[in-house]
């Protein structure tokens, strides 16, 4: 969703909140009987709809993020990244090229963005898919460029404009957006009351020219944009601002995409931007594809905060279906936005939060990865001064790189997928808790300030396993320490604000 600092309130209104206290620490290590929930109740489901972990490297150049895949994203376990949306997009030079100016689109061209060429995206999409890794687009379809960029032109790809009249959508003079495919004239203002879900769903996110998209014309040009992307093995898409139309206008433009990504051989994943109120439900949505659970995001940001992870193990419950949910803990608007746990925050306790994302199992789990800001939150990527973005260095500058903090978490993910979870400690710590998922994998977090030592009761085989919360598997062997399960045992002592995880495919 695409936001300003005058939207920052409104947005955290949206959020549901949730107060919860701080609980006092316990030095308890004493194991007690396992408590055993089946998969798809509340906190303790499987995972959602068994696509696997998805890290959102935001605003990475293409050939950043095919190194990344090769280097990292596939060797630790990760199914797929998202990529920020990769068509023309405004140029706003006057206002330091904001991060959000790439969701406000020109055209469906990918010859130049911010963050490469259509050869740099198509080479990125070959190298990922090489490395066992999907790319999912962030597919801005609800609108294109808003009030305040008029004048701003030409877009990052040359292509003249002005709001409600875009003349050339994919390079060749064939297809273009007029007045009459936008609701200018229904409503042509910004949205003023969010009970409302027509107001919601036809007038103006923030001055953006909010596209038609009940009309067959729009529905096909936006059909043939995400198509495009599948064509070049694009594997899925997060649909932005998904709340800000109906659910037969998505599902009309989903019904319309291709049936098989090439080189993946099954459809395109599609998940849903919706921030739930009282006005509209994720639930109008899942008939479509999964939905973001921005009431999930909310809790575990609280909890993890506060240091209540007993409380942790009740994640899940009363949200939407944990098959049709896709959790997080921040994404690139709420840790602006709305920055309960961030890197800025509390980078051990964000870390231990993503972490426990990866291992608990509602819903498919999304993993933040970005950039720092020195100043104003609208600030956009590490960029030269004609706002092109630079490649990624994880090792120092702006770029934060939290994925990299989790290791070998998300192999953890695919290999416990499709199990229920087993709470292993006795509950008398608040702010410890640990779990197993029926004899695939078992996980200890700590977030207290001191280490924990404990013996697990456990079901996974014995033999020696590679702790992939700190470490990963590398040619046979573990760049991080070994644990061992004996006799139906797992003896782990978790560092201070930390975690430790094994899983049936890191045994050595």
């Amino acid at each position: 969703m695409f936001l300003r600092r005058t939207a920052a309130i409104a947005l955290a209104a949206l959020l549901t909140a949730v107060p919860l206290a701080a609980a006092p620490a316990s030095a308890s290590a004493a194991p007690a009987s396992p408590d055993s929930v089946a998969p798809g109740a509340g906190g303790a489901a499987a995972a959602g709809s068994g696509e696997g972990p998805i890290v959102h490297l935001f605003q990475w150049r293409w050939e950043s993020v095919a190194r990344e895949c090769e280097d990292f994203l596939g060797p630790a376990g990760y199914a797929a990244v998202q990529v920020s949306p990769p068509q023309e997009h405004v140029v706003l030079s006057g206002e330091g090229h904001p991060w959000w100016q790439d969701y406000q689109p020109v055209s469906y061209r990918l010859d130049q963005t911010r963050r490469g060429t259509a050869a740099d995206f198509a080479d990125m999409v070959d190298r990922c898919r090489g490395a066992g890794v999907k790319i999912y687009v962030d597919a801005v379809i609800n609108h294109m460029t808003g009030t305040g960029s008029v004048g701003s032109g030409p877009g990052s790809a040359g292509t003249e404009y002005g709001k409600y009249t875009y003349p050339d959508l994919f390079g060749d003079g064939v297809y273009g957006y007029s007045r009459q495919d936008f609701h200018a004239d229904e409503c042509g203002r910004d949205i003023e009351d969010w009970s409302d879900p027509w107001e919601v769903r036809t007038c103006e996110l923030l001055g953006l020219s909010d596209l038609s998209t009940g009309d067959d014309y729009v529905r096909d040009r936006l059909a043939d944009y995400l198509n495009s992307l599948i064509g070049m093995g694009v594997a899925g898409f997060r649909i932005d601002a998904a709340k800000h139309m109906p659910p037969e206008d998505v599902a009309a433009v989903v019904d319309r995409l291709e049936g098989t990504v090439p080189g993946w051989d099954r459809p395109p994943y599609v998940f849903q931007e919706v921030i739930a109120d009282g006005a509209i439900g994720g639930g109008e949505y899942t008939g479509i594809g999964d939905v973001t659970e921005f009431g999930y995001q909310r809790r575990i940001s609280e909890l993890f905060a506060a240091g209540d992870l007993q409380a942790a193990k009740g994640l899940g419950e009363g949200l939407l279906p944990s098959e049709s949910a896709v959790s997080f803990v921040v994404n690139h608007d709420t840790q602006r936005s709305d920055p309960v746990l961030t890197h800025r925050t509390d980078r051990d306790r964000y870390d231990l939060a993503q972490a426990f994302l990866l291992a608990q199992g509602y819903g498919t789990a999304k993993v933040m990865s970005g950039y720092d800001w020195t100043g104003s939150t609208d600030e956009g990527p590490p960029s030269a001064a004609d706002g092109t973005t630079e490649p990624t260095d994880c090792g120092g500058g702006r770029w934060v790189c939290e994925h990299r903090a989790l290791n070998g978490m998300p192999g953890f993910t695919g290999a416990v997928e499709g199990t229920g979870v087993t709470w292993l400690d006795d509950g008398s710590a608040a702010d410890r808790a640990a779990l197993e998922r029926d004899g695939a994998g078992a996980a200890a977090f700590n977030a207290s300030a001191e280490p924990w030592t404990t013996v697990l009761p456990t079901s996974l085989p014995d033999g020696d396993y590679c702790d992939v919360a700190s470490g990963l598997v590398e040619d046979g062997g573990c760049t991080s320490q070994t644990l061992r399960v004996s006799s139906g045992e797992l003896a782990v002592t978790v560092p201070p604000e930390s975690a430790v995880a094994v899983h049936t495919g890191a045994a050595l």
